[in-house]
């Protein structure tokens, strides 16, 4: 495959969370200008710790990294960063994940978070050809209780966040804990996505969908498992924001060779192509594709229907899915 088709395919991102693309170079710039230590000393450093054993290791990491993170210019950067990274690859549209109550418990503002990313975006829109809108997501070891006073803060912002998610520690966390909170985001009017079968099994799927009422789901890949589940989400066509390499850095499967991506798209599942914690996991999307391409034998007419199934799956307009995926087709039927 011409290494250009992959570059240069128009995508849609639905997986990725802001907080996670956060590089170290961008990292050390910021906790300069805060003047706040961070405990490593070089990018290499910082590289050398991002071998996890699983989503927990990682988050460890994670929540420390964004300890730098403090005023509406440092989340301004950071989303910035992502969207002309985004250009790059491009992605015309990307549905945006951000973790507002770890920025609640170090003290920082929700409008803080909130202005800083909304106006990334919107400059963005402007500059470059991408559009891009916010998905606010609940930690799921945190308290129910603690969600609902985050939804309850993000209500004035109602216009700048599409829809609520669910993320953070899978284990032992299942969707139907947050069943209240989700029941007043979607009466407030918001869209939901959880994630759900990763770390945690098919019956979390199963709870996001019956008990939280999501219009996707965010990895899934363990809905394999389980036949009548995926006899389901094919009947429905929900998509799933699948993450290749993040999956293989948290341990979900042990190499990409055992990645079940090409058996869910000849299942006919919806699924798409995400990079998830990208300066985490070792690539952005273009990287995710070229890694399943490699070990799976994902194909051009593979990449076309992984992005018409992103765009059909985004929550953007009727008419703007149309003009994404004439785009779209008129690039496979050059290219593919």
């Amino acid at each position: 495959m011409d290494k250009d088709f992959i570059v240069n395919i128009p995508k849609a991102e639905l997986h990725v969370h802001i907080e996670g693309t956060f590089e170290p170079e961008l990292m050390f710039a910021i906790a300069k200008r805060n003047h706040i230590s961070v405990p490593y000393k070089t990018v290499a450093e910082v590289h050398a710790a991002y071998h996890f054993s699983d989503l927990q290791s990682f988050l460890n990491i994670y929540y420390q990294s964004m300890n730098v993170l403090q005023n509406e210019q440092d989340f301004y950067d950071l989303m910035m960063a992502y969207l002309q990274k985004a250009h790059t690859q491009n992605i015309r549209h990307a549905e945006i994940f951000f973790d507002p109550q770890a920025h609640l418990k170090r003290g920082i503002a929700f409008e803080t978070v909130i202005k800083g990313l909304q106006q990334a975006v919107k400059d963005a829109e402007k500059k470059l050809p991408i559009s891009a809108k916010l998905i606010m997501c609940f930690l799921r070891d945190l308290s129910e209780e603690d969600a609902i006073k985050t939804l309850q803060q993000a209500l004035p912002y109602k216009e700048s966040i599409v829809a609520v998610g669910l993320d953070s520690a899978e284990k032992n966390n299942p969707p139907s804990k947050f069943k209240k909170v989700y029941d007043m985001a979607r009466s407030e009017g918001f869209l939901a996505v959880a994630h759900a079968g990763e770390e945690g099994p098919p019956s979390y799927i199963w709870e996001a969908l019956d008990i939280l009422k999501v219009k996707r789901i965010d990895h899934g890949v363990r809905c394999m498992e389980d036949a009548r589940l995926v006899e389901h989400l094919v009947k429905e066509q929900i998509p799933l924001t699948v993450c290749p390499l993040s999956n293989i850095k948290l341990r979900v499967f042990d190499k990409m060779q055992d990645h079940p991506l090409k058996k869910m798209l000849a299942a006919n599942l919806c699924a798409t192509i995400n990079s998830d914690d990208p300066a985490y996991f070792g690539g952005y999307i273009d990287a995710n594709m070229t890694a399943v391409q490699t070990a799976l034998g994902i194909t051009e007419k593979d990449f076309y229907q992984l992005e018409k199934n992103a765009f059909l799956g985004s929550f953007i307009t009727d008419e703007e899915k149309q003009r994404y995926l004439k785009e779209l087709d008129k690039f496979y039927k050059n290219n593919g």
